[in-house]
């Protein structure tokens, strides 16, 4: 099975979702979904202590979930059990929850709006953004992760031409590039952040995102130039597009005065009296 994991958002609550490209299906954390519909403060618990009475009434969905790795608080890939909508709508059944039904209209959304991206990929821009706006992300600051997610599609679609594999690969050379203009690696850069399964650069500041910007984009442009072959020559090429941007780094910081690497997270950017950093790309775009 193919997939490309997300998460979703219902009622600001976070839920781990797995899209299955071969089988044009969505698959859900059953946890996630039960942390959701009951508030339970061991959801772990309460899915193994439902899963042993459905198993023990003969019920065949319960039989039939998956188990799919998807990152867990701790950051690690761990397993977990996984129910598509059709098994979701059935183990819903056996939740008494006043949540229940708009979680229902909320799955169901979930599924119509990724058959509407297959068909217009416009439409998920248009949802990230909504996602951002309701997180309470300042509008200068979507319009700048906007623009970073295109320059990693191109870094990453530069990868795939150069024969490398999402997952363990994609991971290393973005570590590369990370340590190679912050001095950080991935994890440790959540670590400064104080993150543990949030997505990095969803809590990063303007101009961190814009250095990390330079530093992905010199990467694929050195790429297309170079036609590396294998792991090692992409890795070459992922630190010297972080080096790249380490000089650019360490030029802002000598005019600002303040390090460009910031402990600051997300909730703390949006609830700051003091602005980020102005983008530093815009006026040379235009």
């Amino acid at each position: 099975m193919t997939q490309k994991q997300a998460i979703q958002l219902f009622e600001e609550k976070r839920v781990r979702t797995a899209w299955d490209t071969d089988a044009e299906k969505w698959w859900f954390s059953i946890i996630d979904c039960i942390a959701v519909l009951t508030e339970s403060v061991d959801p772990a618990a309460y899915w193994r202590k439902l899963k042993q009475r459905l198993k023990a009434e003969g019920n065949e969905t319960v039989t039939n979930c998956h188990a799919l790795k998807m990152q867990a608080p701790d950051g690690k890939m761990r397993l977990t059990d996984v129910a598509d909508t059709e098994q979701l709508f059935r183990l819903i059944q056996s939740i008494p929850s006043p949540k229940a039904e708009p979680f229902k209209q909320w799955m169901a959304q979930v599924a119509a709006q990724r058959i509407d991206q297959m068909q217009d990929p416009e439409l998920s821009i248009e949802q990230a953004v909504a996602d951002y706006r309701r997180l309470g992300y300042s509008e200068a600051w979507i319009n700048q992760r906007m623009r970073s997610i295109e320059v990693r599609k191109h870094l990453t679609d530069e990868w795939k031409r150069a024969g490398l594999e999402e997952g363990q690969q994609f991971a290393s050379l973005t570590d590369i590039i990370y340590r190679g203009w912050s001095g950080l690696s991935a994890k440790e850069y959540k670590q400064l952040k104080g993150l543990k399964k949030e997505n990095l650069r969803d809590n990063m500041t303007d101009l961190e995102i814009a250095i990390n910007m330079l530093a992905e984009a010199t990467t694929t442009q050195i790429s297309k130039n170079e036609n590396p072959k294998g792991m090692a020559e992409s890795a070459g090429i992922a630190r010297r597009g972080g080096a790249t941007a380490r000089v650019a780094r360490e030029a802002a910081e000598k005019e600002i005065g303040q390090s460009v690497v910031s402990p600051m997270n997300a909730k703390q950017i949006a609830q700051s009296d003091t602005p980020l950093i102005a983008d530093v790309t815009s006026d040379k775009e235009q």
